[in-house]
């Protein structure tokens, strides 16, 4: 609950902050991160405190999605697309002080591929044979495989650059070689980012960058609305965009984000290992009922795992439409009747709400859920880790993320050696028109085998201070990059 302000008390409290504000940032986040080592953790939450700003790796992500240079200012790849040397940047270093050459990429490439390496995304480096420090500001990567994409691997934020010295300790003590330094964490409440006075790159126009975690809708709208932070990239509660709009003293930003919002089944269990029931769940879907229950009318319907802006993208909706009678006769020719499934629900609005609007659906052609609202740890351990589940809404947020239907071990269960080979071939083309090829064939062959219900793409919906610029509008990574934000005034 929240208190409106007099116009008297709403005009000296905006006053204060206006102020204070012009080296400072308040963030909204819905999600407080579980730790912050992008190298060791799934969440998606840690990169949108620590990526490009405290943490950073070889290559990285521009605002429209495009691979630009990082810590290595330039690459070069063999012909058959196998070695790829990185020119590293000179003068580079740790937030301890820990210069940063070749040795630390030589490290953080074979810790991330190790047997025991605990990366999240660890398919990323499967393909390495070796990493070399040809001199202190040159590395050879010598793959086992050609992969035209390994530029683009090496931009996320599993891939980030660590110090020796420190890495073990990344989880609750990061420490790095972006603009930003690790100031504190209060748990519960907020984390703090300063500006690194030794950075290698161009200085932030920001001194202090404070990430405070508000996970419900309202208190997020208050919060805006009170001034108690300045902007909030995605903004949980579409539901008050149109009021927001209409104040002049923010501005909505309205996105792209790589966020595949399903319905993820556990295919290993039965039912569920029977395409059929699969497929009859798919259909009792109603992904317009859910965008607009849910997301409030943010988001486009997708029919395979693949966002709608990229160039290679397939619109397959029609594969699987609503169609309830459909859905029922495959049930019954599986030989399913009585069925109850386990939903788990995470934290964000897409899947609180969308879990109840789905729920309803389901019940409308003969299978009940039982519903778990669960956190963010619980579901990590309980969906993701052990797949300890039947069905879970969860927006996928990586990059061109296909890939993890092939995943052996993966928490969906999906084990189909037809798309492993789809995968297989990707990893292996150099020529974009093959490329292309492949991501089309893999996308429809997702749609017609029903791994998981495809729903939406996640809009990014942000808002911000009207005086606020350099924020990203759209998402090609789960990030919050504030080296460009500057207040204007």
């Amino acid at each position: 609950m929240f208190r409106l302000l007099t116009t008297a008390a709403a005009v000296a409290f905006l006053a204060g902050p206006a102020l204070a504000a012009s080296d400072a940032i308040r963030l909204g986040m819905v999600l407080e991160p579980p730790n912050l080592d992008p190298t060791a953790g799934t969440a998606a939450a840690i990169d949108e405190v620590v990526y490009s700003n405290l943490f950073e790796g070889l290559t990285r992500f521009a605002p429209d999605g495009t691979i630009v240079p990082g810590l290595a200012e330039s690459w070069q790849a063999s012909p058959d697309g196998k070695i790829y040397d990185f020119k590293l940047r000179t003068g580079v270093t740790f937030h301890d002080g820990q210069g940063f050459d070749a040795s630390d990429v030589v490290f953080t490439l074979d810790r991330a591929r190790a047997p025991d390496s605990v990366n999240a995304q660890k398919a990323l480096f499967e393909h390495i044979a070796s990493v070399e420090a040809v001199a202190p500001d040159q590395v050879r990567v010598t793959l086992n495989a050609p992969d035209g994409n390994f530029p683009w691997k090496m931009a996320w934020g599993d891939a980030v650059m660590l110090d020796p010295a420190s890495a073990a300790n990344a989880a609750t003590a990061p420490v790095g070689t972006g603009p930003f330094r690790f100031g504190e964490w209060t748990q519960g409440d907020h984390i703090t980012l300063t500006a690194f006075d030794g950075y290698w790159g161009d200085k932030p126009a920001l001194k202090t960058a404070t990430f405070r975690f508000i996970s419900d809708p309202t208190a997020a709208f208050a919060a805006m609305m009170a001034g108690d932070i300045d902007a909030f990239p995605m903004y949980p509660a579409p539901e008050t965009l149109d009021q927001i709009k209409a104040d002049p003293r923010f501005k909505v930003m309205v996105g792209t984000t790589e966020g595949e919002t399903i319905l993820s089944m556990n295919n290993r269990n039965a039912p569920l290992n029977d395409p059929r029931v699969r497929e009859a769940i798919a259909l009792a879907v109603d992904r317009q009922a859910i965008i607009d229950g849910a997301m409030f009318g943010y988001g486009t319907p997708i029919g395979s795992h693949f966002a709608p802006h990229h160039p290679d993208y397939v619109d397959l909706v029609a594969t699987s439409p609503h169609d309830p009678d459909r859905a029922r006769a495959l049930l019954a020719e599986a030989g399913v009747a009585d069925l109850t499934l386990r939903l788990a629900l995470p934290p964000p609005p897409y899947a609180r709400r969308g879990g109840e609007i789905l729920a309803a659906q389901l019940r409308d052609v003969g299978i009940q859920t039982q519903t778990t609202n669960m956190e963010w740890a619980q579901w990590l351990e309980t969906v993701f880790k052990n797949a300890d589940f039947d069905l879970t809404i969860i927006s996928h947020v990586e990059p061109l993320d296909i890939g993890i239907y092939a995943r052996e071990g993966y928490y969906i269960g999906y084990d189909n050696a037809d798309f492993r080979a789809l995968m297989t071939k990707l990893d292996a083309a150099i020529d974009p028109a093959e490329r292309s090829a492949l991501l089309k064939q893999a996308q429809e062959k997702l749609a017609a085998d029903h791994p998981a219900a495809f729903l939406f793409q996640l809009a990014r919906t942000g808002v911000a201070d009207a005086r606020i610029e350099g924020l990203w509008e759209n998402a090609p990574s789960p990030a919050n990059d504030l080296t460009k934000v500057r207040w204007t005034e």
